[in-house]
């Protein structure tokens, strides 16, 4: 079995895979929207290897980490903007 962490995604603790990025996790536990575009649409996880930006996400008070780039670690406090 994986080893699980616990993070916080607006607020709320939720259990995760410890080796997974922070997108795959977003993901498997049901948060597909990340983010709006300027227009209001929403935005998530396009093309996993850190090129288009769509998944941007706010960790511990930095804002713009792209999130399938960044894997979880215990106590991480993640903001989406969705």
């Amino acid at each position: 079995m994986p080893e699980m962490v616990l993070i916080r995604v607006n607020g709320k603790p939720v259990g995760v895979r410890a080796d997974a990025t922070l997108a795959a996790a977003l993901l498997g536990s049901g948060f597909a929207a990340l983010r709006k575009s300027v227009t209001g649409a929403s935005r998530g996880p396009l093309c996993g290897m850190g090129i288009c930006f769509e998944c941007r996400v706010t960790v511990d008070g930095i804002p713009h980490v792209k999130s399938c780039q960044t894997m979880c670690r215990a106590g991480m406090d993640v903001e989406l903007d969705a």
